[in-house]
């Protein structure tokens, strides 16, 4: 049951992207510290708009290229929570950049018209001034530039990586390996998706203390050797790490670009993690994630293959 909390339980929040991964953990962290919580969602009968449902959450039909429903949702919430998809998430999201663009301006705008009191946009930790070369990251910085100039009362918060981005198909667990982008001792920054909906929660429940202000989040660092050691002692068995061979990176400018952003640190992230705990209290840690919400998606990537593989 949520918290019923006097300050909360009588404002709506409307949350982007709910049937997702960011915005499915802000919704319910909302919920859960008592807010009253709408999410827009193009279909209402599918499995995961009905789950949002069974949580208490008040589901209504929209769609991002329909203005007209984005107000009708919009219509009375006191904040916004605004994520869309990106060109980033593959062929089957069928996004591009300029929609990426649009749609986080039409949000922002709606926001405006409507009298929303608190909006939080969430980008990317690679976001920036300077352009990363990468349309999925860019999109992201001119959405926030355009949040920043309206007379709007926001928050941006810039996540890390997630991690259950790691457990992706394709890295090699099920071969007992892992490969990715950060060099064996190089720090990168990761995060567990339903870390953002704490901190957004959070964010939602003192406006004066986050208004204005571009926050970098992350909850862990690690580094190649690290990610051996953890997935090992996750797995029970060894797990070998390598970065992208150097041969694949020339080759394939899309992950070429992706390991220089790694490089150059922008990926890897800058989150202070102290002062992100101090604001906002425990933070997953990737060993933690490994053995509790991320262990059916690692026992998933292990058993990718012909060979299921128990986790003891």
């Amino acid at each position: 049951m949520p918290t019923q909390n006097t300050s909360t339980n009588d404002r709506i929040v409307l949350v982007f992207g709910a049937t997702g991964q960011q915005g499915g953990a802000v919704a319910t962290a909302l919920r859960e510290q008592g807010w009253a919580v709408r999410a827009l969602v193009r279909n209402p009968d599918s499995e995961r708009a009905k789950a949002l449902a069974g949580k208490g959450i008040a589901v209504v039909q929209g769609d991002l290229s329909d203005r007209a429903s984005m107000r009708n949702a919009m219509t009375g919430v006191y904040g916004v929570f605004s994520v869309q998809p990106s060109s980033g998430q593959g062929a089957a999201y069928n996004v591009t950049d300029a929609d990426e663009i649009r749609y986080g301006k039409a949000i922002a705008d709606i926001a405006v018209e409507s009298g929303v009191q608190h909006l939080v946009y969430t980008s990317v930790n690679a976001a920036g001034a300077e352009k990363t070369g990468m349309g999925h990251f860019d999109s992201k910085a001119e959405i926030e530039a355009y949040v920043r100039d309206l007379d709007l009362v926001a928050t941006i918060v810039r996540p890390a990586g997630f991690m259950e981005l790691l457990m992706l198909p394709g890295m090699g667990l099920d071969m007992g390996v892992f490969t990715s982008f950060v060099r064996t001792e190089q720090r990168a920054q990761i995060i567990a998706v339903q870390d953002i909906g704490t901190i957004v929660a959070k964010i939602f429940a003192s406006p004066d203390r986050f208004a204005g202000r571009t926050i970098e989040i992350a909850g862990d660092e690690i580094t190649g050797a690290g990610l051996q050691d953890s997935l090992s002692r996750a797995a029970a068995r060894p797990i070998a790490y390598h970065r992208f061979p150097d041969s694949l990176l020339e080759e394939n400018p899309f992950l070429g670009r992706l390991a220089a952003l790694f490089d150059d640190g922008r990926l890897a992230g800058n989150a202070d993690l102290a002062a992100l705990r101090a604001e906002f209290g425990k933070l997953t840690s990737f060993d933690d994630w490994l053995n509790g919400p991320g262990r059916p998606l690692l026992q998933a990537a292990l058993n990718a293959g012909d060979a299921p593989i128990a986790l003891r």
